[in-house]
């Protein structure tokens, strides 16, 4: 391999060359074609392993409170939600959507506020109030009521989510970031999957106990429940590298560096939040980002809609339910699988194109056919190849657009809101009265996916010629830290 000019020769203790080295003291051996390197000192694997241990498993329990807490509705239909409330028409479909408009009007907000707090603090705070209202829809005696509930509810939990993938993004580098935002997504799957099981429980030994309804005890068991979650999660979520108080000194030192190592041409440390919002919206990086995104999230649009499919082909509430966890389950191992893929490659753009190929033929299995067996194992297809692809999206999102934490946390959230705009228009995709086969919601979940595979590639030309422009702008053979597609 030429060596650049400036490059610098690393001789470790055995004898063996590394090669040459760049400013940083990096051997260009080690790393991949966006620049990003591998893990080999001892105390930053520790260090690593250690932030799992107490990052990871916090996270995942308040995300898993977050979507059983959002998800409860889709299962309070199945036990006479509509009826009790003197629902009609498409009531149901506005009571799913109006709570993506709290989502979306908190989210940037929000996340731009994140960077000036406490993060362990502030997602705490926001996660016990969430939790409160998510109890007190199950005292709802109105349609209203339940649709004021639900607003806040999506109010107060919008800050979690872009929350939680900063503090991934600031703690983990390129290479990790992907493998890490999957175990999250794990715990939405998870408690799409075992909400579920938690509901058919409810509903079978409390429906009618001292005058409440099972939806209404579901209700307010979770919220109570995901408030104990959130007194807890203030002492152990970090903050940030500099000043998480469980880190030692010398570990704050390590996770400083390594992360300032992993940066992107052109990145800074921290820059004015309305300077950052600037920047990120005149990025057009930015925008293909957000459509990906928000086509991708039209294509999830049947998450609120399939334990109803799955109840159209013939069985009762409580095995509807049953049946329901299992898709999630294996969507779980999806994710998993492809997140390690794309972290292990630092790949995105094939990983992505595999997954939704994979959920476009189940969208399209799911929709031409209502055999039991037929449909039920289309059921398994679309979420596994849909939800896969989450974590990758979102971990090419924060570390593309990472030229400072402000800038990343910005564009987190805005992407995240271009997602959730399509849960606002997607819950209409779904009539009752195209049940059960449900044409017209597996039709446009099938095309939405396609056009996300299709923005996808666009975004991945759009890299491959900036990273060359930086290489040329650079000069000399060693690889520079760029962007991965």
């Amino acid at each position: 391999m030429a060596t650049s000019k400036n490059a610098l020769e690393h001789v470790p203790s055995d004898g063996i060359s590394d090669g040459p080295m760049d400013a940083k003291g990096v051997p260009y051996s080690r790393r991949d074609y966006a620049g990003a390197q591998a893990k080999t000192d001892p105390l930053e694997i520790k260090l690593v392993r250690k932030l799992d241990m107490r990052i990871m498993p916090v996270l995942w329990l308040m995300y898993f409170f977050n979507y059983v807490d959002r998800g409860a509705l889709a299962q309070a239909r199945l036990n006479d939600l509509e009826q009790d409330l003197g629902m009609a028409g498409n009531d149901f479909n506005v009571a799913v959507s109006v709570l993506t408009v709290g989502y979306v009007l908190m989210q940037v907000p929000s996340n731009m506020l994140l960077t000036r707090v406490r993060p362990s603090i502030y997602l705490a705070v926001v996660m016990f109030i969430w939790s409160v209202i998510s109890a007190c829809t199950g005292l709802a005696s109105s349609y209203g009521s339940l649709i004021a509930c639900r607003f806040l509810l999506g109010f107060f939990e919008a800050p979690f989510y872009p929350g939680a993938l900063y503090l991934l993004a600031i703690f983990y580098t390129r290479k990790e970031v992907a493998s890490r935002m999957a175990i999250l997504y794990t715990a939405q799957m998870a408690g799409l999957s075992f909400a579920n099981l938690i509901a058919a429980g409810v509903f079978a030994g409390l429906d009618g106990r001292r005058g409440l309804s099972g939806w209404g005890w579901l209700f307010i068991l979770e919220g109570t429940a995901s408030a104990v979650v959130a007194l807890g999660a203030s002492w152990l979520l970090p903050d940030t590298n500099e000043t998480t108080r469980w880190l030692s000194d010398k570990e704050r030192a390590i996770g400083k560096s390594r992360m300032q190592r992993d940066q992107l041409v052109g990145a800074q440390e921290h820059e004015p939040i309305w300077y950052a919002l600037k920047s990120a919206l005149r990025d057009r990086r930015l925008w293909l980002f957000c459509a990906i995104q928000n086509f991708h999230y039209a294509g999830l649009s049947f998450i609120n809609f399939l334990p109803t499919v799955i109840k159209g082909l013939g069985f009762t509430d409580t095995i509807a339910l049953l049946l329901t966890c299992p898709p999630y389950i294996f969507a779980c191992i999806a994710s998993l699988l492809l997140a390690w893929s794309s972290g292990r490659f630092h790949e995105r753009t094939w990983h992505i194109t595999a997954a939704l190929s994979i959920a476009i033929i189940g969208f399209v299995a799911a929709a031409s056919t209502l055999n039991v067996a037929g449909r039920y194992v289309a059921c398994f297809i679309f979420p596994a190849g849909a939800y896969s692809v989450n974590s990758v999206i979102v971990g090419w999102t924060a570390t593309t657009l990472s030229q400072s934490p402000e800038k990343k946390a910005v564009a987190l959230a805005v992407t995240n809101v271009s997602g959730q705009v399509a849960q606002i228009y997607g819950a209409y995709l779904w009539p009752g009265s195209d049940g059960p086969r449900y044409v017209i919601g597996f039709s446009a979940s099938a095309a939405f996916s396609l056009l996300s595979l299709l923005t996808s590639w666009v975004m991945r030309f759009v890299l491959m010629r900036e990273n060359r422009r930086m290489q040329q702008s650079i000069g000399g053979d060693g690889k520079v830290n760029s962007y991965a597609y």
